[in-house]
């Protein structure tokens, strides 16, 4: 693909770096927009918003270590390599990584409301990953196996296989395209969900279910095989902690809705500074 905008005698500026940058960026943007609308302070949503990127950032590289750690132990150097720093690692990392440090930002402010921040959340993960997805297609990172399909790509920039290690001249899925448009698809289901929620948490748990067995399903089509397998090959690690948030996602669903129900007949307390009260 295009891995590289600009490429100068003295610095290169990669077009992963630029969409995945403009995918945080705008999940920000879309987060502090609805947020608003709902009443919450923009600065409170962007402290947010910047919490959940640094948690992310940390446990997508972490989840990317730990898949791969007999190559970390044995080459520690790579940690601090160009490749590994330019990275962005491990979606279900990032995504576990996010939580902590959100639930961290709700444990240091105490006030605000926990489910209602994570349901204007979802959508912004949603549309994050759809940019992000296409910065990995561009830089040949996380490809797809081998197809004869029409609409299959084939990297020949030596960049794709150096910073993405994607095989040079071979016919693969778009994988990183499905997912993307799959992610812009989720997107919009989310925001049209929300107008029409029952419960507090309901979008993060769509959100948690449906992306789950879309990755599933996707994880099939990746020919990337450092992404980690349980022990026996049956399961990609991705494909694991698929499973297992889709399992959680479904038990919140009645312990949610009942918690929605208990609170509905609760009058409205005054509105803290982050503008909604706790449920």
């Amino acid at each position: 693909m295009y891995p590289r905008l600009i490429t100068l005698p003295f610095y290169t500026l990669h077009t992963f770096g630029v969409l995945l940058a403009a995918a945080y960026l705008t999940a920000l943007w879309w987060l502090v927009k609805t947020g608003r609308r709902e009443g919450f302070h923009p600065d409170m949503l962007t402290s947010l918003g910047f919490w959940a990127i640094v948690g992310a950032i940390v446990g997508a590289k972490g989840l990317m270590v730990l898949r791969t750690l007999p190559d970390y132990l044995a080459h520690p150097s790579e940690l601090f390599s160009a490749s590994f720093l330019t990275s962005a690692g491990d979606f279900y990392g990032g995504f576990i990584g996010g939580v902590v440090a959100a639930v961290l930002f709700f444990w240091k402010n105490p006030s605000l409301s926990f489910w209602p921040l994570a349901d204007l959340c979802a959508p912004s993960i949603a549309l994050g990953q759809g940019i992000g997805r296409i910065g990995c297609l561009m830089a040949g990172d996380d490809y797809g196996s081998p197809t004869s399909l029409p609409w299959a790509v084939t990297f020949t920039d030596p960049d794709a296989a150096s910073i993405g290690g994607a095989p040079l001249g071979v016919a693969l899925h778009p994988v990183q395209l499905y997912e993307s448009l799959f992610c812009f698809a989720l997107f919009f289901v989310l925001i049209r969900l929300a107008r029409r929620k029952t419960f507090d948490g309901q979008i993060l748990i769509a959100y948690s279910v449906m992306y789950a067995v879309g990755r599933f399903i996707i994880e099939y089509f990746r020919g990337d095989l450092d992404r980690g397998f349980l022990p026996g090959g049956l399961f990609s690690t991705s494909q694991f902690i698929a499973i297992v948030i889709f399992v959680m996602a479904l038990a919140a669903v009645p312990l949610r809705r009942n918690a929605g129900l208990r609170t509905a007949g609760v009058p409205a307390a005054a509105p803290t500074h982050g503008g909604r009260r706790r449920r």
